[in-house]
């Protein structure tokens, strides 16, 4: 399947990449709060020692700027599920 091409597919490709290169990244944070649908649907997610992806997420978007962190992380959720969404549909 061509997940780059669904809604987000791109970010979420990127966040699994960075998750194998265990690196923290806003995309490999929010790979990870959708990791266990993300498994489901197929895609190939690599195991973490990261924990509390949620928060961590959140604190990582208030270290960039605190005034839009809340806006931000729920625009991010938002792609997550609109891509798990797709994939659900496409797959």
């Amino acid at each position: 399947m061509e997940y780059e091409a669904l809604p987000g597919g791109e970010f979420i490709l990127q966040g699994i990449e960075d998750l194998r290169l265990a690196k923290e990244s806003v995309p490999a944070l929010l790979v990870l709060i959708g990791a266990p649908r993300l498994r489901r649907i197929g895609l190939p997610i690599p195991e973490s020692s990261l924990i509390g992806a949620e928060r961590r997420l959140y604190e990582l978007l208030a270290e960039e700027n605190p005034d839009s962190a809340h806006s931000r992380y729920n625009a991010l959720v938002r792609t997550l599920v609109s891509f798990e969404r797709a994939a659900e549909c496409a797959g």
